[in-house]
């Protein structure tokens, strides 16, 4: 089989070019062939620590490429895609979809793009950040390497922001910050706050802002400068608040949150997310017009 890397390929190892492009292969494979001499580019037997241009045609024997996927027969809906640049795209995700793993957002994005970008053996478009399976808004993917790498320095800078609506318990009557320690049980699939310095937990920073308010409950703002998982939903319910219907953090109500990631701010760049309809008629429900 012979491949041809593209520009988003070149400066990278071969033996991690031939890792992303042939993922049904067991990496023991891929490099026994490397050490046989058998894994050509451009002609010339080529060593795994190699690191390959665009352009190259690489041949390995004895392997096939699975064909790209068709758009997933699960989802029927159009992408709701509300801004693209810079080698990014930000996708608006509907609540119920996962953004990671088999029949998720990633698998939808990665299906319409692929005929849409120059061919790469090793690059994938991806989602850049996380947002939870129930939580609906901005999701950012990279559409090539570029995109890729500057918004994941982005990212550790803290200079990405973000802010989200939600539905939450309790009457928030002022703008509050909210400034915790957050440390995560991988086995309990939860965040919970640690009251002291740990080497597993980190600061988690929340500006809390009241939009409508009544006995019962309170639509906020959530404006976060850091990114931990579940970050509002567990300082929420630390700080007497919990997400209505966020039964795994002490809400209740029936069991679905209204988590809604509105805005995203960057660099030059604003892009904003509309609120669901379901969402839209629950601010109505408790709230009125």
């Amino acid at each position: 089989m012979e491949l041809i890397t593209g520009e988003n390929d070149a400066g990278r190892r071969l033996d991690r070019i031939l890792r992303k492009a042939l993922p049904d292969h067991p990496l023991p494979f891929l490099h026994r062939l490397l050490r046989q001499g058998k894994v050509l580019a451009d002609g010339k037997s080529a060593k795994a620590h190699d690191r390959i241009g665009s352009g190259v045609k690489i041949y390995i024997p004895s392997v096939k490429i699975k064909k790209k996927p068709a758009v997933p027969a699960y989802f029927s809906g159009t992408l709701d895609i509300i801004w693209q640049g810079s080698g990014l795209i930000a996708v608006n995700k509907p609540a119920g979809f996962a953004v990671h793993g088999p029949e998720s957002l990633e698998t939808i994005v990665r299906s319409f793009l692929s005929d849409k970008l120059p061919p790469s053996l090793s690059f994938k478009p991806g989602p850049l950040h996380r947002l939870d399976k129930p939580s609906s808004g901005i999701v950012v993917f990279s559409v090539n390497l570029k995109g890729a790498r500057l918004f994941s320095s982005l990212m550790r800078e803290r200079k990405v922001q973000k802010t989200y609506i939600a539905i939450v318990e309790g009457k928030v009557e002022k703008e509050e910050n909210w400034e915790d320690l957050l440390a995560r049980d991988k086995n309990r699939k939860k965040t919970f706050i640690s009251q002291e310095k740990t080497d597993v937990s980190k600061t988690a920073i929340t500006k809390i802002k009241p939009l409508a308010v009544n006995d019962r409950y309170s639509l906020i703002s959530a404006e976060i400068t850091t990114g931990r998982t579940h970050q509002i939903r567990a300082q929420a319910a630390f700080h007497g608040h919990p997400l209505l219907g966020d039964r795994k953090y002490s809400g209740h109500g029936n069991p679905c949150f209204f988590l809604h990631a509105r805005k995203m701010e960057f660099l030059n760049f604003s892009i904003e997310a509309p609120l669901p309809d379901k969402f839209k008629e629950k601010i109505t429900e408790l709230f009125g017009r």
